[in-house]
């Protein structure tokens, strides 16, 4: 929703703004954002295989690459939230986070938390980053945000994605798939079809959202995922009105 996935390195400036002036509408309350690659990150990423850590001297420009890709997509994104008088500021992964294996290891979050504390609203992504096991990977926005959700103590995890929330396989690929409005998180693999994607995502689509969302249910985050393509959604669910969508439980 922030980017046109089948289109590399195309920006959807109207859903953008869209967001931006809905986040503005449920301001001031606490948020931190975080953004995936969309057709920035996800294609170069995939080109350079930097998931899967250095095998080549290829790849060291690949992981630079990689990661200038999604810092022009967050200034794309803050700007745009800049505009609108939000006092969005872009925080880069890569500059306090190292992976072990993919996952999280080292990460400082006290700048972030004085952050939100004082009214500013940061934007953070996924992004290429040093990994102890691997030399370096890519960070998936969605353990990010789950990691941040936790360590801040926050009370709601909203996922936004470009469909009405989960569903028991793809609606874009079966025109039968029906909208599961509350999700046992255990019991997600008996739905095998939920992630099957149409584009370019090297982090593990839906099913790699919610098996990342797992451990925000279990620390009693309200998680909740909805369809942030259309107009309103992501007011109402930051205001806690009613929405459609999928609220993930234990």
């Amino acid at each position: 929703m922030i980017t046109i996935k089948d289109q590399d390195f195309t920006v959807d400036y109207r859903n953008i703004r869209r967001l931006a002036e809905e986040i503005k509408a449920a301001w001031p309350t606490p948020v931190v954002i975080v953004h995936g690659g969309g057709s920035f990150g996800h294609p170069m990423a995939k080109k350079y295989d930097i998931t899967d850590g250095v095998t080549s001297d290829r790849q060291i420009h690949g992981f630079a690459k990689t990661h200038q890709a999604m810092v022009e997509l967050n200034s794309i994104i803050v700007n745009a939230f800049l505009d609108t008088g939000l006092p969005a500021i872009s925080v880069s992964p890569s500059s306090f986070i190292v992976t072990d294996d993919g996952r999280i290891s080292k990460v400082d979050l006290e700048i972030m938390g004085k952050l939100v504390v004082q009214g500013v609203l940061p934007f953070i992504f996924g992004d290429a980053v040093l990994d102890r096991k691997k030399g370096f990977t890519i960070l998936s926005g969605d353990q990010l945000a789950v990691r941040l959700a936790v360590s801040l103590k926050a009370t709601k995890l909203i996922f936004g994605v470009d469909v009405d929330g989960i569903f028991t396989s793809n609606p874009k690929l079966f025109h039968k798939a029906r909208l599961i409005e509350r999700l046992e998180s255990e019991k997600v693999e008996c739905f095998a079809n939920i992630g099957k994607s149409l584009s370019t995502d090297v982090t593990g689509g839906m099913l790699g959202k919610i098996s990342e969302a797992r451990m925000a249910v279990r620390e009693g985050i309200d998680v909740l995922f909805v369809n942030a393509t259309e107009p309103n959604v992501i007011l109402k669910a930051l205001k806690g009105e009613p929405v459609t969508g999928t609220i993930l439980t234990g």
